[in-house]
């Protein structure tokens, strides 16, 4: 039946992958010595799927962006941030909480957030509150996606910039578009790694207005200055260079296909151990507020998301 309706028959993996990893969680707390597996599979592994697409991606793809594409998503991030930070306020959760969902919502979920507690005097009950609502939605967003792609009858360009816009983490947009396309995968890339970069001129923004001197050591997250792998992770670094290595022919085109095969191999993988480390019973701990705050500022997301497809006549 999937075959008939997508022509593909590996996403039916992939879902089954990720849902029975939840599955088998919701029945069994896995013990320290899975921990770092698990680890490694629904993080490292899904790190080097994205590397590896970056030998599948020419500079052409990326010019061919345009400026007008560039200029969407920084309005769509900055757009986001004011209206997840409205709806924090709105819903009396503190400051520090609002801006912090804010712009995990908006730039790159969890790394956006450890980023930028230090500068805002973050506390850790307030980082593990904004974080916790995080892998659920997550999961739920990469299932849902394509979906919705399928329903809409979205272009392969146009579901690429909607998951680049939309879903958290770089590896994610992989995995939400992959089933689609490969010019999904390339182009949602893309795009979420324009949303990425947007984090460094946010922490500067948010350093300079913060305030942080007058908020009390105690309650203060480490340092005021994020480390460098969260502002550039590795495998964003990586997958930059094996687009510059495909660009410059040191990567031969023969190669883009068995390699896009070894990502969605790997991407599968991941998807089983994202599932398995999914603890469903956080959606509880994080409490009604949160809840609500991170689900609707991801609604209004991607309502900004379709928007800006339609205002680039995208479809």
């Amino acid at each position: 039946m999937e075959a008939r309706l997508l022509g593909r028959s590996w996403l039916e993996a992939l879902v089954i992958a990720i849902l029975l990893g939840a599955i088998v969680r919701a029945a069994w707390t896995p013990g320290a010595r899975w921990r770092l597996g698990i680890v490694f599979g629904a993080k490292t592994l899904l790190e080097i799927a994205v590397v590896l697409l970056g030998a599948t991606v020419s500079a052409g793809t990326i010019l061919g962006a345009g400026p007008a594409l560039l200029a969407g998503v920084v309005l769509v991030v900055c757009a986001s941030i004011a209206v997840s930070y409205g709806l924090g306020r709105l819903f009396g959760l503190p400051r520090r909480m609002a801006i912090l969902i804010a712009c995990g919502n908006s730039i790159c979920g969890n790394s956006a957030i450890v980023a930028v507690a230090p500068v805002i005097g973050a506390d850790g009950e307030d980082v593990a509150a904004s974080i916790a609502f995080t892998a659920v939605l997550g999961v739920a967003v990469v299932l849902g996606l394509p979906a919705l792609a399928i329903a809409w009858e979205m272009t392969p360009r146009a579901f690429g910039v909607f998951a680049g816009l939309t879903v958290y983490a770089v590896p994610q947009v992989l995995a939400a578009t992959a089933p689609i396309s490969s010019l999904s995968a390339q182009i949602g890339t893309l795009v979420k790694l324009i949303r990425v970069l947007m984090l460094g001129p946010v922490v500067l923004a948010l350093s300079l207005l913060s305030g942080r001197d007058r908020a009390a050591p105690s309650q203060r997250l480490g340092s005021a200055h994020p480390p460098l792998r969260h502002l550039a992770p590795w495998f964003i670094i990586g997958f930059l260079l094996l687009v510059a290595a495909r660009s410059a022919g040191l990567i031969p085109e023969t190669l883009a296909d068995p390699v896009s095969r070894i990502a969605s191999g790997l991407t599968i993988v991941s998807m089983a151990a994202l599932g398995l480390g999914v603890d469903v019973r956080t959606v509880a701990r994080a409490g009604l507020r949160v809840s609500l705050v991170v689900t609707l500022s991801l609604l209004a997301l991607g309502g900004a998301a379709l928007l800006t497809i339609r205002a680039l006549g995208l479809g």
